[in-house]
């Protein structure tokens, strides 16, 4: 179930030829206030099972995360 109001950055990631799939995230995508991306893997289908597909994944969820997690030093604060 979707929440709308939602406030973490998503990303949002289907294969190119899950149509199905792509049209539910882009409703998701829709519902969501905070900053998102929807992001489509070419050739992909649903497992990314095709070869490149999954290294792609984890190429687009690594440059994700190093925009938005930020490593956060609690030693410092004390």
């Amino acid at each position: 179930m979707l929440r709308r109001g939602y406030g973490a950055p998503t990303l949002l990631i289907v294969g190119g030829q899950d149509q199905q799939v792509i049209t539910l995230n882009q409703e998701a995508a829709a519902c969501l206030q905070a900053e998102h991306r929807l992001e489509i893997v070419p050739d992909a289908t649903h497992l990314f099972e095709e070869p490149g597909t999954l290294e792609a994944v984890a190429e687009l969820a690594r440059k994700w995360f190093q925009r938005y997690l930020r490593v956060h030093d609690h030693a410092s604060q004390q």
